[in-house]
């Protein structure tokens, strides 16, 4: 079940890794939240729900699943449950949004709060580092690894990935001297976590909307962006040492959920950088409008040799449901491009990255989507094989 998995003859189908989580394992993790003594109760949730959402994954066409990330609360919350050393900071913002949200503050008031935010078990709440960086998530790792091994062994999954954060998005740095030193210190902590899910046969997605994130930054000069883009992805690569490139997928993550987007980044800003990050494959929004065009720069960015693209092709942020036809068109612009081969469908992003009881897109939409893009890639398959 490694990321290396590949068909002679069709498009592979994957997405990003988050989906909602059942509303009973809500009920349960919202009662261990507020300190109910549940604890095997919680594990019996998660482990159903992973079973119950592998196999609805692979009843649905996709090849390549995840756990759903089933057991997290939430970003920052799964971060402060795996790596020692952080703490909350409340109200602390995100400079890379503002001119977005400067732009529509009334939509923005209204998402951020209801729409996005409201129904979540707990508050979105950033996190800095105020003491040393340790990995003590173990535990929790290896449980999700085991569920997700025995449920994809269940549902004979194709193959099978772990989603992980990338070390440049865990928080900010109060603690350490040198940005630098805080980053690498993260990283070396994540490391435990990236060997142990490609030790297990999974592949591993690194979860990274901050590198792209740094090309909106206003608070940066174009120098400065250059300097931190080549620092992270150095990082990145460091931690990624040793680990096989064919193992591992690159997920870019970029721009915020459903919302106007004109301030988002053009793909083309950041595409060569992304390049240089050592994995095999790189997903990407490519099915949401305001970047469905961005395929054109295939025309001119040359994909490395041995490298697959896993573009967006149904997107995380409407409840619209693709045509299948409208799927296969998007995948053999990209076939057509850089190689049927060197394709496979995909997600924009993650439909759930936090638990909550307010999905942006319904579970029985979420469903659609994936047989639709099922049926999209058969199409693709049967025009670009015969």
């Amino acid at each position: 079940m490694e990321n290396a998995v590949s068909a002679e003859n069709r498009i592979l189908t994957t997405h990003v890794g988050s989906l909602a989580r059942p509303v009973k394992l809500l009920d349960v993790m919202k009662a261990n939240i507020q300190g109910a003594d549940n604890h095997a109760e919680l594990e019996s949730e998660i482990r159903g729900a992973v079973f119950e959402s592998v196999q609805q994954q692979v009843a649905d066409g996709i090849d390549i699943v995840a756990d759903g990330e089933m057991s997290k609360i939430g970003f920052f919350a799964y971060v402060r449950d795996r790596i020692a050393g952080f703490e909350p900071r409340p109200g602390q913002g995100y400079s890379a949004f503002d001119a977005e949200v400067n732009a529509f503050p009334e939509y923005y008031k209204h998402y951020f709060g209801e729409a996005m935010l409201g129904g979540n078990l707990v508050p979105f709440v950033p996190v800095a580092c105020t003491s040393p960086i340790a990995y003590h998530g173990v535990a929790q790792l290896q449980r999700d690894l085991t569920n997700l091994s025995d449920a994809a062994k269940a549902a004979n999954a194709f193959g099978a990935f772990v989603p992980s954060v990338a070390p440049t998005g865990v928080g900010t740095n109060e603690f350490y001297e040198r940005e630098g030193d805080y980053i690498s210190a993260v990283a070396e902590a994540l490391r435990v976590e990236y060997k142990a899910i490609v030790d297990a046969g999974f592949g591993l997605q690194i979860d990274d909307p901050f590198l792209p994130d740094l090309f909106a930054d206003p608070q940066l000069n174009n120098g400065q962006i250059i300097a931190k883009a080549n620092e992270y992805i150095d990082i990145l690569n460091h931690a990624l040492r040793g680990i096989p490139a064919e193992k591992i997928r690159y997920h870019t993550c970029y721009s915020i959920n459903e919302g106007p987007r004109i301030h988002d980044v053009p793909f083309i800003e950041f595409v060569r950088y992304m390049l240089s990050i050592n994995v095999s494959d790189y997903s990407f929004e490519a099915g949401n409008v305001r970047h469905e065009h961005e395929y054109h720069i295939w025309e001119e960015v040359k994909l490395p040799q041995g490298k697959r693209l896993i573009p967006g092709v149904i997107c995380h942020a409407s409840n619209t449901v693709e045509h299948p036809e409208l799927i296969a068109e998007r995948l053999i612009r990209f076939a057509d491009r850089v190689g049927k081969e060197n394709v496979i469908a995909g997600a924009d992003c993650g439909f759930s990255s936090q638990a909550t009881y307010k999905p942006e897109v319904h579970p029985t939409v979420v469903r659609e989507k994936f047989r639709a893009m099922r049926a999209g890639a058969d199409i693709a398959s049967k025009k670009l094989w015969g």
